[in-house]
């Protein structure tokens, strides 16, 4: 009969941990030689864990192939034994009677387990008994990492070689010592010899170390599986990842603080994206590409991707496919929507990532003020017949020259310049009365379509002029600490990162700064308010420094946007979005809050 408590020399190895002395190491990243393992069995009364139900438990320090210790008691589980498990496992109520209850026996079995990694046979089984009882006595459950020797096998070996997963099937295939019986402390030595023959299994799978293997225990496909090698000796820093296909074509291009930690996650079980396992399976090595921090590497991916459009990456693919609404420069202008920019005198507004979003955008323009929406080029001799919108008084008929160029201009073409470059009050008030009126008159519909329109133009608005901000600077440097002490460097030219820097720990930043500002690229201005970069990659910087830690070291100019200009309607927007996402709200109250948002901001 086993003790009825471990004995304290069981205990002695338990202090031993997965990490080094100073705590550097991940334990994950430990070799399974160095691991030390608790492998655990127990027996039960059967049924689901509710905190009772324990009969016997085992368990089998081991590391480096030898034993540290053994664990074995009988437990008192407070309620009557079932038949069928006196008949499996040979314990009867006589031997459980004078046995110790699971409340006693848990602080010890907590001790044995401490720093080392559970190893069981089906583990959610037992793991699920232990939580329960630790929870309902009040003890803290570790948490410890768990590997299932019955997963493992399910991937290492084939039905050709075993026909079941059983432990006894395993033991046998493995040539166990111990045969498993269903005690507890006997099916733990055989799991001990069923888990060092799996190891010794695992190398050929190239699973090495504790985290590996715990991965590869989990449902993984075969091209993960095969492709593991590719995640070898990349490095631990910011950077942008590309998978290359045998041709050398990027497949997919992505970005991470640590680039080897995210490569390694695509040949987890986590990663379950079909068009990256196919993408895997094309794939016949990695690229890293360090940087010098986060905002670089996001930046250097927006560029690769820009660059190379890899097959198996769906954002920021195409960046020349954004358009513009472009205000004419003519007699009586008007908008069109165009694909460049051109320092010909016209106003622009945008970009916008479709046609259909500026077109939305220029028919809220069209809401707020009478511009022609004829695509004629009109002479200021000769007249043209009039369309529709004119008898319907929605065009003041500048064709039949019912309207002088400079009137037209004062009526229809200022209010939209000044909305793009400074105050879009008028334009956004207009529109929103628009709406208020349809709504009275219960047109709902046709208001939430003017409300998708105003979306539609504030958006491009407090972008654009955000954007302009920025990009209107020939130079602007900030800086912000990181996590180790020392300092990450940006030098930002008309909206584009011209270089990136990190200073060391402890060392003033100023030689590093100088010397990105002195290696940093030429920028030059351009037409429009992102000539030198995409839309995006300004936007990355602007979030960038926008943060609250960054620190604005030098700049050549003042960054400001305009005092009334269109960041002063973001609540608006916001109010408005919400309004439009919510199935249950109705277009009355959503002019009713858009509306007071006006008020107060005319106070």
């Amino acid at each position: 009969m086993l003790p009825a408590v471990a004995q304290p020399a069981y205990v002695q190895g338990t202090l031993d941990t997965l990490l080094s002395a100073d705590g550097s190491v991940d334990p994950a990243a430990v070799s399974l030689a160095d691991t030390t393992f608790v492998v655990l069995d127990l027996e039960t009364t059967g049924g689901a864990p509710d905190g009772g139900g324990i009969t016997e438990i085992g368990a089998v320090k081991v590391r480096g192939g030898a034993v540290l210790g053994e664990f074995g008691t009988l437990v008192n589980p407070g309620q009557p034994l079932p038949p069928f498990i006196t008949v499996l496992t040979g314990i009867t109520e006589a031997m459980l009677r004078p046995a110790p209850p699971i409340e006693t026996v848990l602080p010890a079995l907590l001790e044995f387990l401490r720093g080392a990694v559970l190893v069981a046979h089906n583990a959610p089984y037992d793991v699920g008994f232990l939580k329960a009882a630790c929870a309902r006595h009040g003890y803290p459950w570790p948490a410890p990492r768990v590997l299932d020797t019955a997963a493992l096998a399910r991937r290492a070996l084939t039905r050709d070689e075993v026909p079941n997963r059983k432990l006894g099937t395993l033991a046998h295939f493995f040539r166990s010592t111990v045969e498993p019986n269903h005690r507890a402390l006997d099916d733990a030595r055989a799991t001990v010899d069923v888990l060092h023959g799996l190891i010794e299994r695992l190398g050929s799978f190239r699973v090495h170390t504790l985290g590996d293997a715990i991965e590869f225990a989990k449902a993984i496909t075969p091209a993960q599986r095969s492709r593991r090698h590719l995640a070898d000796n990349l490095p631990h820093v910011p950077g942008v990842y590309i998978f290359r296909a045998a041709d050398e074509r990027p497949l997919y291009v992505g970005t991470s603080k640590d680039v080897a930690t995210r490569v390694r996650s695509y040949f987890t079980a986590g990663e379950k994206r079909a068009r990256i396992s196919e993408m895997l399976t094309a794939a016949v090595r990695v690229e890293a590409v360090e940087c010098a921090h986060s905002l670089e590497a996001e930046v250097r991916e927006l560029r690769l991707i820009a660059a190379h459009s890899p097959p198996y990456n769906r954002r920021s693919k195409h960046p020349e496919r954004v358009v513009w609404l472009k205000l004419t420069a003519e007699a009586f202008p008007r908008l069109s929507v165009v694909r460049r920019l051109a320092e010909d005198g016209a106003t622009y507004l945008g970009p916008f990532s479709s046609r259909r979003t500026a077109e939305l955008a220029a028919a809220g323009v069209y809401d707020a003020v009478p511009l022609r929406q004829c695509n004629h080029k009109l002479s200021l001799r000769t007249r043209t017949p009039a369309c529709a919108l004119a008898e319907l008084g929605r065009c003041p008929a500048p064709c039949e020259h019912e309207i002088s160029p400079e009137e037209y201009d004062l009526r229809a073409a200022l209010p939209f310049r000044t909305a793009t470059s400074g105050d879009p009050g008028p334009v956004i008030e207009a529109i929103l009365a628009r709406i208020e009126t349809l709504s009275d008159r219960q047109r709902y519909e046709e208001a939430a379509t003017v409300r998708s329109r105003l979306i539609a133009l504030l958006r491009a608005l407090i972008r654009m002029q955000k954007l302009e901000a920025l990009t209107r600077l020939p130079e602007i440097v900030a800086a912000r600490r990181n996590d180790q002490g020392g300092w990450e460097i940006v030098v930002v030219r008309h909206g584009r990162l011209a270089a990136a820097a990190t200073s060391p720990p402890r060392e003033h930043p100023r030689p590093t700064l100088d010397a990105a500002r002195l290696t940093a690229e030429t920028v030059l201005p351009g037409p429009g308010p992102v000539a030198s970069a995409t839309a995006e990659e300004t936007e990355r910087i602007l979030a960038w420094l926008e943060r609250v830690d960054t620190r604005l070291v030098e700049t050549s100019g003042d960054w400001a946007s305009p005092a009334r200009g269109a960041a002063r309607f973001s609540g608006l927007l916001t109010s408005a979005e919400s309004a439009a996402s919510a199935r249950d709200s109705t277009v009355r109250l959503s002019v009713t809050d858009r509306s007071d948002d006006v008020r107060s901001l005319r106070l």
